[in-house]
């Protein structure tokens, strides 16, 4: 058990190291809405100063998220839905959330993946894609997974995350709360 909590430790940092670049702050921005100081924040974020309780829910205010989802689990056993397909009545149909506050959009992907982890993005929430054609690749923190035409992925957002295509563009659709529609239909830039 030790070492699936080191890797929740881990998690939470980066969730909090992410958190905290997606909003354009600087140490010094976050210490001044927590009531922290920037060196505590630093080694909090590095790995070199353990994290209380309480010092986790101010950060988590100050960021603008709950405790909860920065201690989300970070299992991912059910990333990729498969769909179902009712052969007697021709359908086929993802199980997504019915989330009334989401955005759909349909995207077509023709970048490859970030590159490197620094490169993911954090932000509060769920993402769900659903790929029409093509292989996206779905970048989970470490992990690396392919997502092809016929499958859809659900995924927790505070997991850093990025994605792109695989040998040729993509087209998918994807849901997103407030929150993802922010970071992944932002007008160009």
């Amino acid at each position: 058990m030790r070492q699936e909590g080191e890797d929740l430790d881990g998690l939470v940092r980066k969730r909090i190291r992410g958190l905290r670049l997606v909003l354009g702050w600087s140490l010094d921005d976050l210490a001044a809405r927590c009531y922290l100081s920037p060196s505590t924040l630093s080694r909090i974020e590095t790995g070199h100063r353990r994290i209380s309780l309480d010092q986790l829910t101010v950060i988590a205010r100050a960021l603008g998220t709950t405790l909860d989802q920065l201690v989300e689990s970070a299992s991912d056993d059910d990333v990729v839905i498969r769909p179902r397909h009712d052969a007697k009545r021709g359908v086929t149909t993802w199980s997504l959330s019915r989330d009334p506050a989401i955005t759909v959009a349909k995207m077509r992907v023709t970048k490859p993946p970030p590159a490197s982890v620094a490169e993911l993005k954090v932000h509060p929430g769920k993402d769900w894609i659903i790929i029409l054609s093509g292989v996206l690749v779905l970048m989970l923190g470490e992990r690396r997974i392919l997502v092809e035409a016929g499958q859809a992925a659900e995924f927790s957002t505070m997991i850093p995350h990025g994605f792109g295509a695989h040998d040729g563009p993509v087209e998918l659709i994807g849901i997103f709360d407030p929150e993802g529609r922010r970071t992944h239909l932002r007008s160009g830039r």
